[in-house]
């Protein structure tokens, strides 16, 4: 069996500046990776970032095609990329969301993984193939969530299965992982979780983030950000070189 290891190779890292995307830069790194082109609408994220390979930030909206432009111009060689970029979403009901939130959303969890393929299928065609993947959620597969963020993160499941299709040609393998709870910044920009550490926690968000693990998950507990970098990790590996158009569920049993 091959070991991880990424020697040698050029990956891409949408969402890096916290989070599963920053997790992931460091797992690539600490396996041999040898240049990093990691992206974040988040300047100051990127602040004290420290790998051991060498890597490019640049700041700016996934979801904006002249963002791509400017990245574009970094993917020469690129074997691997993690398109991981997403927002929560509004968590209204449908009758109740409107139209400006529904687009920003779609920007940036849908818009953002097409563009990112777009440019990273391109780049590794011109060169021996590759492996992506993308970042869906449990919500892909199990109507819980907003229907802005449920829609764009089952819409992305599936733009992995016909990447997969059509990249397979050309060398080029696509997958999609879907995260149940992960302890991430993400959930500290919805209101219903902030609402909870407050009035619920007394302000503890470790405990807040153990008793959300707790609640329909068999395994009770949330995943860290580094235990699906190694999930994303596998994927792009060659030790998952037969591994294409697959969504692989990480959510501690919540979908069971």
């Amino acid at each position: 069996m091959t070991d991880i290891d990424f020697a040698g190779r050029t990956a891409l890292v949408t969402g890096a500046a916290s989070g599963i995307g920053a997790a992931c830069a460091r797992f690539l790194a600490d396996r041999g990776a040898a240049r990093l082109i990691l992206t974040d609408w988040d300047a100051r994220g990127f602040d004290g970032l420290e790998l051991a390979c060498p890597f490019n930030t640049i700041v700016g909206d996934v979801g904006d095609p002249d963002h791509w432009s400017t990245v574009a111009e970094h993917l020469e060689g690129l074997d691997h990329a993690v398109l991981n970029a997403g927002i929560a979403g509004a968590g209204k009901p449908i009758a109740e969301l409107d139209w400006a939130r529904w687009k920003r959303t779609c920007s940036t969890n849908l818009d953002g993984v097409f563009l990112g393929l777009k440019h990273a299928m391109d780049a590794m065609r011109q060169s021996s193939g590759g492996s992506a993947v993308v970042t869906a959620s449990v919500a892909a597969v199990r109507g819980i969530a907003s229907v802005d963020y449920g829609a764009t993160k089952a819409a992305v499941a599936h733009m992995a299965r016909i990447a997969a299709r059509e990249g397979g040609p050309d060398g080029i393998r696509v997958n999609a992982i879907a995260p149940g709870g992960v302890d991430t910044p993400i959930w500290d920009t919805t209101e219903g979780f902030r609402s909870f550490v407050e009035s619920k926690m007394e302000g503890d968000r470790a405990r807040a983030i153990e008793e959300f693990g707790k609640i329909g998950t068999p395994l009770g507990r949330f995943a860290t950000a580094d235990e699906i970098a190694g999930q994303i990790g596998f994927l792009l590996s060659d030790m998952a070189s037969t591994i294409t158009g697959a969504v692989l569920v990480s959510d501690g049993g919540f979908s069971i």
